[in-house]
């Protein structure tokens, strides 16, 4: 007894330890954070100078990026006022293309808002280089003396008559340098978010000359949210025979510069959490590939490529076609372009994992009843359903050798009687009793370590998924992604105040609680006191852990311990065992009223 009220003590002292250290020194460290990111911001706004973020190309010969005066923070409406525009309108994006450098610098994405609130603000994807959130990408070419100017930031474009880029309507753009090289760019874009840009070259000089395409996309900040372990957010590309490279911002913050080799075939760019810009450049000419972070100025990050020399004879024409993907990674969207565009793993723009073979088909069946019922919910559930189909012979075999140890009780309790004291004889027989029954003392852990890694895949597919983004449920579940936002600790929002997000703890998770805590009460009681205080006190930590969690996760798991519970109930009473679980509870409840 002694024993057990010092594991008890040890608990409570560890809980209260957690508690100190969030409210004492997590919380006053991300304020700090906080603070210090939001005073980085307000010294880069205050930086002056007149270039937009960008250098001027042309004969240097030099990428741009390198070489750059930052420009004091504008208003979003000011910097988009700085050069004529050629409108943008499709069913899934708006925003507009500057004749600037024909930069991508003004993208919004029309099917999905801030917040849950469907009169929320769009989200802004691109912004122009001049604006607090600067972020594009553009097209451009590196020449030399023979070339000429040749476009790049500082280009001001033609447009060829007049109206706005349209998934049916390609616009044209033109420029004719001082060498006389004339430059004509279309530009088109799908029903979707990817564009394509077809140059064609024409050499209007005496002798041949060779410039380099090359493509950048550019942002002056990177997300404020604290990075998760399960997501990449920053660079990445796969890049030909290089295969994929996922390059953290803080990778070139140290190193400046990542520069993983020459590659033929794949793509770059940037990614986040649920948005995404990729530049795919020619996939038969070979490009170097670099990922950067500039501190010139306004810090800066880029990922860009540079293709090799392409010459033109005298009188020559020649055609050079990009792609530019920006937007929302809506997984079958990214699939289409892998396939139709021939782009080499497009798919791992979308952060499945190492497990990727368990987690996309998890989102593939999830998504099939989804598109059935109309309800992301739903699909957990019935994916749960099927799961739970799946690995019933095997949890078939494991609750059938839990009913066997019930039946085994009063050999134990012999055994008990027998041994007395000495645990180390005890333990000895006891293992001997379970090798000649055939049983395995640890049965009642394994439905739970077979959650595991479904439970592992479904917090990838719920997490980083756009299906998943604002998807609700019932009730007060409005988003499948974000954490149940009820509390019992101002009784769901009863009370007036708001609770700190450590007591967060809402209706669904203390469900999962409940069932998980009954699901553990079927089985026999473990005779060593260690694993009968764990088994006690799994359930309370795991609604404490789990309630930050997204509630689509919770949801699962509560859903998931009931299926278990009825499914060990059929198979005890299969197997003439009696369900012990009100003997249990009634119990448990008998030693805390006991008086002492």
């Amino acid at each position: 007894m002694e024993k057990n009220r010092n594991y008890f003590v040890a608990i409570a002292l560890s809980v209260l330890i957690l508690i100190a250290w969030q409210f004492l020194y997590v919380n006053p460290k991300l304020e700090k954070d906080r603070a210090a990111l939001e005073a980085q911001q307000a010294a880069q706004a205050q930086q002056t100078t007149t270039s937009g973020g960008t250098a001027a190309t042309g004969t240097s010969g030099t990428l741009p990026g390198g070489t750059v005066a930052a420009t004091a923070t504008e208003t979003r409406e000011a910097a988009l006022a700085r050069s004529a525009r050629i409108e943008i309108d499709t069913p899934s994006l708006s925003g507009s293309i500057s004749l600037a450098g024909a930069r991508f610098d003004d993208l919004k994405l029309k099917e999905f808002h801030e917040t849950v609130d469907k009169t929320s603000p769009i989200i802004t994807l691109l912004s122009p280089a001049e604006t607090e959130h600067g972020y594009f990408a553009e097209i451009g070419y590196v020449g030399s003396e023979a070339t000429g100017t040749v476009p790049g930031p500082q280009t001001v474009w033609t447009q060829d008559g007049a109206g706005k880029l349209t998934q049916t309507t390609p616009v044209k753009l033109t420029f004719t340098n001082d060498k006389n090289i004339t430059f004509t760019r279309t530009i088109s874009v799908d029903e979707h978010y990817m564009f394509t840009i077809n140059d064609s070259i024409e050499n209007r000089t005496d002798a041949a000359v060779a410039l380099s395409p090359y493509g950048r996309a550019t942002r002056f900040f990177k997300p404020t949210d604290p990075s998760v372990y399960v997501l990449h957010e920053g660079f990445i590309g796969v890049l030909g025979e290089l295969g994929l490279h996922e390059v953290k911002y803080t990778t070139t913050e140290d190193d400046t510069t990542v520069a993983p080799g020459k590659a033929t075939g794949g793509w770059l760019g940037i990614t986040d959490k649920y948005w995404a810009t990729a530049l795919v450049p020619p996939q038969a000419t070979p490009y170097e590939t670099r990922f950067s972070y500039f501190k010139d100025g306004r810090p800066r990050y880029q990922a860009d490529y540079r293709q090799d020399d392409i010459t033109i004879a005298p009188g020559q024409t020649i055609e050079v076609k990009n792609l530019f993907f920006g937007g929302a990674k809506e997984v079958p969207i990214i699939d289409q372009y892998e396939t139709s565009y021939g782009i080499p793993q497009f798919d791992l723009m979308i952060d499945w994992g190492w497990f990727w073979f368990f987690t996309k088909p998890m989102f593939q069946l999830m998504d099939f009843f989804y598109r059935y019922f109309g309800n992301f919910g739903i699909a957990i559930l019935i994916t749960t359903i099927v799961v739970k189909g799946l690995f019933f012979p095997l949890a078939n075999k494991q609750y059938a050798s839990m009913a066997n140890m019930k039946k085994m009780q009063p050999k134990m309790e012999e055994l008990k009687a027998k041994h007395g004291d000495d645990r180390m004889a005890l333990q000895q027989a006891m293992m001997q009793l379970y090798k000649e029954e055939k049983i395995n003392p640890l049965a009642g852990c394994w439905p739970i370590l077979l959650q595991i890694p479904v439970f592992f895949a479904l917090y990838k597919v719920i997490y980083v998924t756009i299906e998943m983004r604002h998807a609700p449920f019932f009730g007060w579940i409005q988003d499948l992604s974000a954490p149940d936002p009820t509390s019992l600790f101002n009784l769901f929002g009863l009370l007036p105040f708001e609770v700190p997000q450590m007591l967060m703890i809402g209706v669904w998770p203390i469900i999962m609680g409940i069932t998980m805590f009954l699901q553990m009460r079927m089985n026999p009681t473990p005779p060593d006191p260690t694993q009968a205080m764990i088994f006690t006190w799994m359930p309370l930590v795991f609604t404490f852990m789990l309630a930050t969690f997204p509630a689509g996760l919770v949801i699962y798991w509560a859903w998931n311990n009931t299926l278990s519970i009825i499914q060990q109930a059929i198979i005890m009473k299969r197997q003439g065992v009696k369900i012990e679980l009100f003997d249990n509870l009634k119990g448990l409840w008998s030693k805390k009223t006991k008086p002492s």
